[in-house]
């Protein structure tokens, strides 16, 4: 599932913590950067947006979206995101506003390897830091545009600052105290290099209830090229084709799916579009499949339920 912590992100314009405090979080062990990433990365094409108070997540979110070609202003994506109570913008409205701008919006791994990768990839990357205390956070919003593996600094647009430049070590601390949290936004047919399957998965899942069909579409094939056997990715790209019209399409991954993973969900839905395309016999034989794999230990006993109804509507 996707991290929903109430985290809010405050305005810049706060000061830098000295490093060394004792309240910091402990610091990643190993080195972050490795010899097969170039050794310096400026994404200077990112645009820079000078934040409003308490609008760092609109700023950042503006940026992210104009790396990849889409023209937002952070006025628009405040009335989306900013809460006036909160002075700030959740991480869940940041990930939400990012899917209604028709990007897949990735959370990555905590990581700065992963961060330093993505930079490498040409990805701009929206990070959360915290710059008071772990007992006391200050929120903010940046965009991540490069690294210099010699100097050990992260470059970053930040506030009012289009190219603020900062140490591994304070900008790891920063991280850290914000929960290591970041993400990419791209076209849905992309994904970032160092997406883990299960917040492809979850991101695509929250992108297709606010995309059209051809674009969750999209989104769904993207995660199957990567992982081809993530059974949801099938079911969602089966979903999509039929929300396209597209049932023979649907039909075809749907069936490879089930075969392989032997799954209710799989079979069940096959069943309902092979009614669909009127061909009453493969659908009898796909919800008596349904109905053997949902009564499977440990299975939802809901499916066994829908799989019962589908058989029923085909046998009628």
């Amino acid at each position: 599932m996707l991290r929903r912590r109430q985290a809010l992100a405050l305005a810049a314009s706060l000061p830098w913590l000295a490093a060394g405090c004792a309240s910091l979080d402990p610091l990643q062990s190993g080195a972050p950067w490795s010899a097969d990433l170039p050794p310096r990365v400026e994404l200077g094409a990112v645009p820079f947006v000078a934040q409003a108070r308490f609008h760092c997540g609109p700023a950042s979110l503006a940026m992210a979206a104009g790396a990849v070609g889409i023209d937002v202003s952070a006025d628009a994506l405040a009335e989306q995101v900013f809460l006036p109570a909160r002075e700030g913008s959740l991480q869940v409205e940041m990930l939400a506003a990012a899917r209604r701008q028709g990007l897949l919006a990735v959370v990555l791994p905590g990581e700065l390897r992963a961060l330093f990768a993505e930079l490498a990839a040409g990805h701009a990357v929206v990070v959360l830091q915290n710059l008071g205390l772990s007992i006391s956070p200050r929120w903010h919003y940046a965009v991540a545009i490069g690294y210099d593996a010699p100097a050990r600094e992260v470059l970053l647009r930040s506030g009012d600052e289009p190219r603020q430049l900062m140490s591994w070590f304070t900008f790891e601390q920063t991280w850290a105290r914000g929960g290591r949290w970041a993400f990419v936004a791209l076209p849905p047919d992309r994904l970032p290099a160092t997406a883990r399957e299960a917040d492809a998965v979850q991101a695509a899942i929250g992108f297709e209830r606010v995309a059209a069909p051809a674009q969750a579409a999209r989104a769904w094939r993207a995660v199957r090229q990567r992982w081809p056997d993530n059974l949801p990715a099938a079911i969602g790209l089966g979903n999509a084709l039929v929300a396209q019209g597209d049932l023979d399409a649907a039909a075809q991954v749907l069936a490879q799916a089930a075969a392989r993973h032997d799954s209710a969900a799989a079979w069940n839905n096959l069943a309902q579009v092979q009614l669909q395309r009127g061909d009453r016999t493969a659908a009898r034989d796909a919800a008596r499949r349904a109905v053997a794999a949902a009564e499977r230990p440990g299975t939802d006993a809901r499916w066994r339920d829908a799989a019962l109804a589908t058989l029923r509507e085909a046998e009628r």
